[in-house]
């Protein structure tokens, strides 16, 4: 593969000053606030030069500027980048007021982008830039990149009070002796911050780190000098006088060639081991007739996953013994395993899926594998065998074991052996319904295209050691793709979390999992199942149904889990949030898709953002008593129920 030098240069600029992608992301809430906290006037006050993005670029083109994105390609490259560094700015400007290095929380992340966007649109730029190259996750906190460096404190404790960065660029980075020195200092903090991490692969967020906190926390002249804007962000500045021009353009050459000159071997030695990897793969292959399809126990080039032999499976779970089953879960069998390393793993062994053959499966895989976010029960790895004889290939996954089990186990606990597990406090169930929507948002919005989850209910709900919700089976309901029919002719879910539209018509939306979403609110919030077959009403009873009949006859009270009055009795502020809680569980429960919110509509419900509406009224559907003419419940039977004769196992897979 021949590199051009205009890509190498690229390739630097991308290296320095790429942002952190939410592949391991988490919308921690550090505020309850989606303002943008950052001031960006800058935009229209600094000469930076946009006629790199006077032509829009493709947006045909879905890849945006991330580390798992590389260098981007095509017309989009020189403005995104560009834009990139533009965003810096604001970025290290909020270092320096806030301490933190990124943004807390994903709509305050769409919140700036949106005013970024406005600051554009001003310089009659096209109106779509910052959706076609950024992802609004990839500004968010997170812990899981670079040391778990998050804030300024962080970063004195990772590499103390003083780095040979706070010396080099802290002077005017016009004079190009002391841009380079401070670009050394750079790389230099970027090798002792991978050494504390212990993983090469985060280094492009180290060094981006390290340009934030040089141009937002060293910089005696600030983030938006000339220095800081050519030197450390590379921004290209005009200027009126063709003096300033020539030294601008000297500038701009001498720091390339510096840059280059670091870097180049960095990059060689990038691109060379990605086309060996890519090599292997071709000749590795994934289909072997009827040899076993064994992996080699390694990450493939294209995914996180790690690809398990199906021996070692084996091996961790004692041979998948009956003593090591879990339960059953969304598409297989659960298994407890502990690997060679003293890993403790969930090894789920699919036996229904949507998947026609085994490329399918792997492509899913390579899919979920790189979506990291810590409301997501991270997949670790895969296994896939190809068995001589009639039988068809057998598919595992491999996930983190979640010790304490699953929601439904907690909200709707079994007697074994006499004792019964405490019931969720306020604190925690608070904790996990921000939690699941966090991870519902991510999957909505912090990825292209978007994930639909189809099938959220409580067991798909995982609790970790720390009582944090993941949400699990997220990605095996098959990815909707931009430009297709969200109309599906196979409905995945489980009786009474699943959206009207969808249940009767296939009619597949990010507003069906908001559905779900709201059913599992409801649960949490009241401690009864989503749909109750053990009534002795000749029809089943939605929790739904239930609780807003309740709140429109004013005994909103009542809905409330009978634990969580006795905990908040003598505290009113604790009970407002509760029912603020159950208004939203019913309004994105609500029938009529058009009233449902969007799940980032629904956090800033919970959040205490934006106000929550009043409850509207739903349409009378065929399962109402008055349909019958007996007076049976006052509440009416949801229109995904009317007619339907319903079994205790009765499923939708």
């Amino acid at each position: 593969m021949k590199m051009k030098p205009s890509s190498l240069i690229f390739c630097l600029f991308v290296c320095i000053m790429v942002l952190v992608s939410s592949v391991s992301s988490s919308p921690t809430s550090r505020t309850n606030s989606s303002t943008c906290p950052m001031d960006l006037g800058y935009v229209l006050r600094i000469p930076w030069s946009i006629s790199d993005c006077k032509t829009p670029p493709n947006p045909n083109s879905t890849q945006q500027i991330s580390p798992t994105s590389g260098n981007p390609t095509g017309g989009k490259r020189q403005c995104c980048q560009t834009l990139l560094s533009l965003y810096g700015i604001g970025l290290s400007q909020h270092l320096k007021e806030s301490s933190l290095f990124q943004l807390p929380n994903l709509p305050t992340s769409v919140s700036c982008l949106e005013d970024f966007q406005s600051k554009l649109n001003s310089l009659f730029l096209p109106q779509n830039l910052t959706s076609i190259c950024f992802d609004p996750m990839q500004f968010v906190i997170t812990p899981n990149i670079c040391a778990s460096i998050e804030s300024t404190q962080d970063w004195a404790k990772k590499l103390g009070p003083s780095t040979i960065l706070d010396s080099a660029c802290k002077p005017d980075l016009t004079d190009l002796t002391q841009c380079d020195a401070c670009l050394a200092a750079g790389l230099r903090v970027q090798s002792s911050l991978i050494a504390t991490d212990g993983n090469k692969s985060h280094s492009t967020e180290c060094f981006y780190f390290a340009v934030l906190y040089a141009a937002g926390i060293v910089n005696e002249f600030g983030p938006e000098s000339t220095g800081a804007l050519t030197c450390i962000f590379g921004l290209s500045i005009n200027s009126d006088k063709g003096s300033s021009s020539k030294r601008h353009l000297a500038l701009v050459f001498g720091l390339t060639g510096a840059g280059v000159a670091i870097l180049l071997m960095s990059c060689l030695l990038g691109m060379y081991s990605w086309w060996k990897r890519r090599r292997m793969k071709k000749q590795d292959g994934f289909n072997s007739g009827e040899e076993e399809m064994e992996s080699r126990s390694r990450k493939r080039p294209t995914t996180m996953a790690i690809w398990y032999k199906i021996h070692e499976l084996e091996k961790a779970t004692n041979n998948f013994s009956s003593k090591n089953f879990i339960g059953r879960g969304g598409f297989g069998m659960v298994y407890k395993g502990t690997l060679a390393d003293g890993t403790v793993v969930a090894v789920k062994k699919i036996i229904e899926s949507d998947f026609q053959g085994n490329d399918d499966f792997c492509n899913e895989v390579e899919i979920i594998s790189n979506l990291k976010h810590r409301n997501l029960v991270p997949l670790r790895g895969c296994c896939v065998t190809e068995n001589v004889g009639p039988s068809e290939s057998e598919r595992y996954l491999v996930y983190d074991y979640m010790p304490n089990g699953n929601l439904g186990d907690h909200l709707f606990p079994i007697n074994q052996g006499g004792s019964l597990k405490p019931p969720l406090t306020w604190p925690q169930r608070k904790s996990i319904i921000m939690d699941v929507a966090n991870g519902l948002a991510y999957l909505h919005y912090g990825v292209k295209p978007a994930i639909y989850h189809r099938d959220i209910k409580a067991t798909n709900i995982l609790l970790d050691a720390d009582m944090k919700a993941r949400v699990a089976d997220f990605g095996l309901a098959k990815q909707i793709r931009e430009g297709q029919s969200h109309l599906t002719t196979r409905v995945a879910g489980t009786h009474g979390y699943l959206a009207p539209e969808y249940a009767l018509y296939g009619q597949l939306t990010e507003k069906s999992d908001v559905y779900s979403f709201g059913v599992v609110v409801l649960e949490i919030m009241c401690g009864k199942k989503a749909l109750d077959l053990s009534s002795e009403s000749p029809q089943a009873i939605l929790i739904t149904d239930w609780a807003w009949s309740l709140v429109k006859a004013g005994k909103l009270e009542s809905v409330l889990d009978a634990s969580l009055l006795k905990g908040d009795s003598s505290n009113a502020n604790p009970k407002v949030i509760m029912e603020r809680f159950v208004l939203v569980g019913i309004l994105c429960a609500h029938v009529m898709v058009a009233l449902r919110p969007t799940i980032l509509d629904a956090l800033k419900m919970l959040e205490g953002d934006i106000e929550v509406p009043t409850i509207p009224d739903r349409p009378t559907p065929f399962g109402h008593p008055s349909f019958f003419g007996g007076e049976g419940n006052t509440f009416s039977i949801s229109p995904a129920l009317s007619g339907l004769q319903l079994y205790s196992g009765d499923m939708l897979r």
